[in-house]
């Protein structure tokens, strides 16, 4: 298994009617393509909440491996021979948010090499919280660990990774990230459409103690996300360790 030490959530804003062709496009020549230079391409989704959203995960071992794999793969051969077909079904892809573990094992926890994962299934809800500035990330940490991850239990899913910002200066100019965001993001498994309607209905307990979290500036922003036939994660990938080492405390 393997874990990413640096994680970019993207989501891409795509004109009408434009999403299942850079799904195609993305799940034939993209996959490989950035594996190939040190990148790993962890999820690619549909977003069900808008059928012109696109949203991918991509993760790096450092910031350091972030700039040189970016630089290998955008100026290689593959991205160059399809960049401009990608870039066609584009509106926006700036909406990018850099994020770090919120502890040193709530990762992902991955197959160490494609050949190894499960066939994609499930859905994936992806939980974004946005912070006042100088919120301390401990507290949000501790309220996530303690208070929510109860009821995503009791909901039926189970926490793939959770996140806070990642501060460092952007290694790779060329793509902006959101410097403005300071935020606690963490991603649910779902191994069937009712548990994803649970754990992201906005009514629900779990909806209102979500709303309770230390230094949130406004309502949290959920994605429900259907994973690509080649999504490395999906509903019934395995949870983190941090998320598993919780569990078997609380069963204690």
């Amino acid at each position: 298994m393997k874990r990413s030490a640096v994680v970019e959530l993207r989501r891409y804003a795509l004109r009408p009617g434009q999403r299942d062709t850079l799904v195609e496009l993305f799940d034939a020549n993209f996959v490989e393509s950035q594996e190939a230079v040190g990148i790993d391409v962890i999820g690619q989704f549909r977003d069900l909440d808008d059928p012109n959203l696109f949203t991918w995960v991509r993760g790096f071992q450092s910031m350091e491996e972030r700039a040189r794999g970016l630089e290998d793969f955008y100026g290689g051969e593959t991205w160059h021979a399809h960049s401009r077909a990608a870039n066609a079904t584009m509106l926006d892809s700036d909406n990018v948010l850099l994020l770090r573990p919120g502890r040193p094992d709530s990762a992902f926890l991955l197959p160490a090499c494609r050949e190894e994962a499960d066939a994609s299934t499930g859905y994936v809800a992806a939980v974004i919280l946005h912070l006042e500035p100088g919120a301390d990330e401990s507290d949000i940490v501790s309220f996530f660990e303690c208070a929510i991850t109860p009821g995503l239990a009791a909901a039926g899913g189970s926490v793939l990774a959770y996140f806070v910002t990642d501060p460092s200066k952007n290694t790779f100019p060329g793509l902006p990230v959101r410097e403005d965001a300071n935020v606690f993001v963490y991603f649910v498994g779902c191994g069937d459409r009712l548990t994803l309607e649970r754990v992201a209905d906005p009514c629900c307990r779990l909806s209102q103690t979500t709303g309770e979290a230390p230094g949130l500036a406004c309502s949290a922003e959920t994605l429900r996300l259907e994973p690509t036939a080649r999504s490395l994660l999906h509903g019934g990938s395995p949870i983190c360790l941090a998320a598993s080492k919780a569990a078997w405390m609380a069963a204690g």
